[in-house]
This record gives structure tokens, sequence and C-alpha cells, in this order.
């Protein structure tokens, strides 16, 4: 009964977190659509909120920062900060639909990249056959027109790719240094980073803006509590599963606040996508899992 509980718990944190985070880059639309504040404003925003969250809870608990292995540490950082950018930029040029849906190839991404890290991991036929339907998902998506590609679509494709990377070395971190140290360098890091690349295209926010601004910023954190506390309860194949119910939230609400359409071609693509994720992570072994992405 108990274990039904805490699974009940991860189930609905995880679902809540989907929430938070595809409500987070509403936020960033809403905010870039009106303004001339970029998304590289937005995502420094998030990683500065939660680099302070990090630093207190450190500090409270008086938790030492010295990690057993710097560098992965540092890969975490560099690449989780180039696909939370990518994932922005995505919701600023593309639809919140196509954002969502490109970036949550990031399951099945994890897969296809983890025999490169993982020697003991190989691909087997099935899996090819499921990168086939993945890649048509993909196609169908975009719909690329070599002659007009949005820009938006390849940042949410990419976002997806860099994460799955982003969490592998995760998985490998995690071997070596608790969560709160891997949290805190990767705030860290992101901070600085984004906000190097953000200097030459700052804007300052007037008014409303700031609202705007720091509700993605706290939506995209209360978001990442959620996930961490959601996974506590559940395994990450099981996961990964009710992680795409980001899929669900984007289409409702980029139809409700953007109007966007919802063609048979992206809504085919989406299911293809979705199916693989479903197929990858069914197919992975319980003993082998890798973390989601925060």
């Amino acid at each position: 009964m108990l274990k039904n509980v805490r699974l009940y718990q991860g189930i609905i944190f995880i679902m809540l977190s989907e929430l938070f985070f595809t409500i987070a880059t509403i936020f960033s639309k809403l905010l870039t659509n009106a303004s001339d504040v970029s998304a590289l404003e937005v995502t420094f925003s998030r990683f500065f909120l939660g680099w302070i969250v990090a630093a207190v809870i450190v500090y409270k608990n008086s938790l030492s920062l010295v990690p057993n292995n710097l560098s992965l540490l540092v890969w975490r950082g560099v690449l989780n900060t180039v696909a939370v950018i990518l994932f922005f930029l995505a919701s600023q040029y593309t639809t919140i639909t196509n954002t969502h849906m490109l970036n949550m190839t990031y399951p099945f991404f994890i897969f296809l990249f983890a025999p490169l890290f993982f020697r003991e991991e190989k691909i087997s036929l099935l899996m090819y056959l499921i990168l086939i339907v993945a890649l048509a998902g993909i196609w169908l998506v975009i719909n690329p027109n070599l002659s007009a590609v949005n820009k938006g679509d390849i940042f949410g494709l990419l976002s997806g790719i860099v994460a799955a990377f982003a969490i592998i070395t995760l998985n490998m971190a995690r071997k070596n240094d608790s969560t709160m140290v891997i949290l805190f360098y990767l705030m860290s890091i992101g901070t600085v980073l984004n906000g190097l690349a953000m200097l030459p295209v700052f804007v300052w926010p007037k008014g409303s803006q700031w609202l705007l601004l720091l509700a993605s910023a706290s939506v995209g954190v209360l978001g990442q509590i959620c996930i961490t506390y959601g996974y506590k309860f559940i395994t990450a194949r099981a996961g990964s599963l009710v992680s795409s119910s980001r899929i669900f939230y984007a289409v409702v609400l980029g139809m409700l606040i953007f109007n966007e359409d919802l063609t048979m071609r992206i809504a085919m693509g989406g299911l293809l996508i979705l199916l693989s994720i479903v197929a990858v992570t069914w197919l992975h072994k319980p003993d082998q899992e890798v973390p989601s992405n925060p």
C-alpha cells in the first residue's frame, strides 16, 4: 500500500514538473513576442534564480562543495546550459507545440548515444527500426523546406540532442557526486556562461516585462524542484513515460494561448515521436536507467 502511495506521489510530482516546464516556455514566449527581450535573458534569470535556491540549500545544510570529479561536473554544466538555451530559443522562434515535441526526443537520443559512453550497451536491430520511426516523426513535425527552414524547429531538435548528452554526463557524475553538488555547479556554470552569451543582446526589461521574466524563471525552478522530488519515488524508466505528458500540455496550451494549429501532419509526427519514446523506455533494462532531464 505504501509503495503504491509513493508511486502515485512520483507520478503526480513529475506531471506537475512537466506542466511547470511548459508554462515556463509560455511566459517566455509571451515576453519575447511582445518585446525585444531575448530568450537568453529568460534562461539567464532561470539559472540565476536556481543558483540562489541551490546556494541557500547548501548554506543551510552546511554541505561541502568540493567535487570528486570536477571535469564531469563542468561537462554536465556546459551541456545543460547549451540545451536549455536552445530550448528557449526554440520557443521564441517556433510554436510551443513543436518546441516541446522536438525537445522530448531526448529520451530516444539517450539510448542512441549511450553506447558511445557505456561499452556494455549495444544497439539492437530493433533500435534501428525505432530510429526510423523517430526520424519520420521529426521529419513530419519540422516539415523541412530547404528554401525556408524554421530555425526554431532546428533549435528544438538540437536541444533534444544536446540534452541527451547532458543527461548521460549526469548519469556518470552521479556515481561520484551528490545531487545537490551537481545542481549547484550546474546553476553556477549556467549563470556564468549564459550571462556571457546574453551580454551582446541584453535589453533592460520594462514594467510588466519583469513580471513575465520572473514568472518564467520561478516556474522553471519550481518544475526542477518537483522533478527532483518526484524521482525519489519513481524509476527513470516509468518517469520517462510520465514525462511524455509534456507533449499534451504543450499542444493544449499552445492552442489555447497562441492559437497554434494542430495539423494532421504535426499530430502524426508527435505520435511517432511518442511511440519511439515509449519503445526505447520499455526496451531499457531497469538496472541501466538513465536519470531524467532536470
